[in-house]
Formats: structure tokens, C-alpha cells, sequence
């Protein structure tokens, strides 16, 4: 079981910081800003699934801190995985604040 770090933003910061390392090991891309702080990349090796492609992005809904990721065991030849799960985050989180009576990015 992993120990608490703290408030939930001090987790959320935790989780991010430690999705950015691995990202940015492996060529990470950052995110839109609208999108809040997050990264995008190709895992070659993933820890923990055999879904390399991920995506995660920590976010304001309401001026609560969120965090979602998103992961892809493939993507269909011939298409931009990055922008693909950019363009998915975007929905996610839309949806996000849909479900939750909250607005992204406020």
C-alpha cells in the first residue's frame, strides 16, 4: 500500500511529477496548456500494462485539482498517436466537467 504524501494536491502533484519523469525519459510531449499539466508519450517498455501509449494531464474543474490518464494498447498505422490522445484527453476532460457540474480549466 502506498503512503499518503499529504492533501490531495500534494498527491495529484506527486503522481504527476512521477508521470512526467517517465514520460519525459521516453520523449514525452507536453500538453497544450489549455489542457492544464500533463504529457503525452510512446512507452516502449510500460511498468505496469501493455498499453505503451499514455497520456496524462493534472487539471482544474472549478478550481478542484483533477488528474485523469488515458492509455492505448495500439494505434492504427499511419495515425499521429500523440494527437490522437491529446484530442482524447480534450473529450475526457469536457466530459469530466459534464458528469461532474464542473468547468475545465476554471
Amino acid at each position: 500500500m502506498q503512503e499518503s504524501r499529504g492533501t490531495p494536491r500534494e498527491d495529484l502533484d506527486f503522481l504527476m511529477d512521477d508521470r512526467r519523469e517517465v514520460y519525459s525519459r521516453n520523449g514525452g510531449v507536453a500538453l497544450p496548456t489549455d489542457l492544464g499539466d500533463g504529457m503525452a508519450a510512446h512507452l516502449p517498455n510500460p511498468p505496469s500494462n501493455d498499453q505503451p501509449y499514455q497520456i496524462s494531464a493534472k487539471f482544474s474543474c472549478s478550481k478542484k485539482e483533477r488528474l485523469i490518464d488515458i492509455s492505448l494498447p495500439q494505434v492504427v498505422k499511419g495515425r499521429d498517436a500523440i494527437k490522437d490522445l491529446t484530442d482524447l484527453m480534450r473529450i475526457a476532460q469536457k466530459r469530466y466537467g459534464e458528469l461532474y457540474d464542473c468547468t475545465p480549466g476554471a
